[in-house]
């Protein structure tokens, strides 16, 4: 087996042995798996008669997207789909490569095909690379030349070109659990370059700490390892180890979006208790609590809205104290306003109308301001009749102008706002009937 600026060319590695001159690899290098027999988790997509479990066995490899966490094994199931079909496997890095590289790679590929061998080319982070760099690969990909496999830590959806995914399938990888970790981490004990005894409830700590990834995990046990007295990893040597928050967060990721979405979706629901963790999984993660405080006005405008308006206001204090206090004083007064906002009446009418509007302004013409309502600040405007017959509602009877008409005319009656029987829109829906049945009995209907 080669190395080369591609990565490897031929099959994965053997299980436990080193791959290249024979230099120091780490631990989760040394025990790459060479087969799907060796392979941890992600039964979901590799359990009998899967689609890419079939298309693996049977050698019949299509292109296709690896979706996934850190240290899920997409590199390592390139790899292991490449070597099943007994085809050549280059790599890239988005991070390293360019195009110049892209276009090396395409040449050998082309000159493996002429060997009558198939191409793996397997681009990591590929969603590091620009839309151009993207377009090259889709030439090749579409006649044959390789067998593309990307591997991407985002939502595709959002960092890849369509044309790029219409050509491969997209296969999301889970976070491994922690009984698949335990028996990785069995693995590598054996395979460690010193002996070293550990008790299975230490194993189990480092691979729950280790959050579904298993190189994560594996690093950890290999400096649990450095680290250990007279060749025992004991409960402290773990202490030191794991001194470091390890809890998987990304400050602008998919996994950033999963958590303030889980947020959100706890206030929305009801649910106090589990919007305060997740509140509390985002700060532990180091996010940014004035980036929480403006998500949570978000929250009091979309999801309580006019069923109880004190949510805005003590959002927006929330922010306000996280602004002059900082931390831990800001970070509760948000914690009070997530909990208020979970616990009060829920209405998203305001938030549907605002769209329905919007959808409306942005359907239709530009519909022209009826007369009655036009501005007339001069001698002219007042001539061309802008303002004439306006009906002031405080001169009315009940301080409304029953039968007035303030839409243009081809949206009159036109409705978007609905109170939901909620909270303090449950009044606003009584008074917005009466008015409306006011307007219906009126003997004035302006039509302009």
């Amino acid at each position: 087996m080669t190395s080369d600026l591609f990565g490897t060319t031929g099959g994965a590695p053997a299980d436990g042995v080193p791959e290249g001159d024979g230099g120091y690899q780490p631990l989760a290098a040394r025990l790459r798996p060479r087969t799907l027999a060796d392979y941890a988790g992600q039964c979901h997509i590799l359990g009998t008669g899967k689609p890419l479990r079939q298309a693996i066995d049977s050698r019949q490899l299509h292109s296709m997207i690896f979706w996934g966490p850190p240290g899920v094994g997409k590199t390592t199931l390139a790899r292991i789909a490449a070597g099943q079909a007994n085809a050549q496997f280059l790599q890239l890095s988005a991070v390293l490569s360019g195009v110049k590289d892209i276009r090396e790679a395409i040449e050998r590929a082309r000159l493996h095909k002429t060997q009558g061998r198939d191409t793996v080319l397997f681009v990591d982070e590929v969603h590091r690379f620009n839309k151009s760099q993207q377009d090259a690969f889709l030439p090749y990909v579409e006649d044959g030349t390789v067998i593309f496999i990307g591997a991407t830590t985002e939502n595709p959806s959002f960092e890849l070109n369509n044309a790029l995914l219409s050509r491969a399938r997209v296969y999301k990888l889970r976070p491994l659990d922690v009984a698949d970790i335990e028996a990785v981490l069995h693995r590598g004990v054996s395979a460690l370059e010193q002996a070293v005894t550990v008790d299975d409830s230490c194993l189990s700590l480092i691979a729950a700490q280790a959050d579904g990834d298993a190189r994560k995990a594996l690093n950890l046990l290999e400096l649990a390892a450095d680290l250990a007295e007279e060749g025992c990893i004991t409960a402290n040597t773990l202490e030191e180890v794991l001194q470091a928050s390890l809890r998987r967060f990304d400050k602008g990721g998919d996994l950033f979006y999963d958590q303030i979405s889980a947020l959100h979706k706890a206030v929305r629901g009801s649910a106090p208790d589990a919007a305060l963790y997740w509140f509390c999984r985002m700060l532990d993660g180091g996010c940014d609590p004035l980036y929480i405080a403006r998500r949570v006005v978000r929250m009091a405008s979309e999801d309580i809205g006019n069923a109880d308006p004190r949510a805005l206001t003590l959002s927006l204090e929330a922010w306000q104290v996280q602004e002059r206090l900082g931390s831990p004083e800001g970070e509760l007064a948000i914690a009070q306003a997530i909990v208020y906002l979970a616990c009060a009446a829920k209405s998203n009418a305001v938030y549907t109308a605002y769209k329905a509007a919007r959808a409306d302004v942005e359907q239709r013409g530009s519909d022209e301001v009826p007369l009655h309502l036009r501005n007339a600040p001069t001698a002219l405007m007042k001539s061309m009749e802008h303002g004439a017959e306006y009906r002031y509602a405080h001169d009315e009877i009940g301080g409304y102008a029953a039968g007035e008409n303030y839409f243009p005319e081809s949206l009159r009656d036109r409705q978007y706002y609905f109170p939901v029987d909620r909270g303090l829109e449950q009044k606003i829906q009584e008074k917005l009937k009466y008015l409306r049945e006011r307007d219906k009995n009126s003997t004035i209907r302006r039509y302009d």
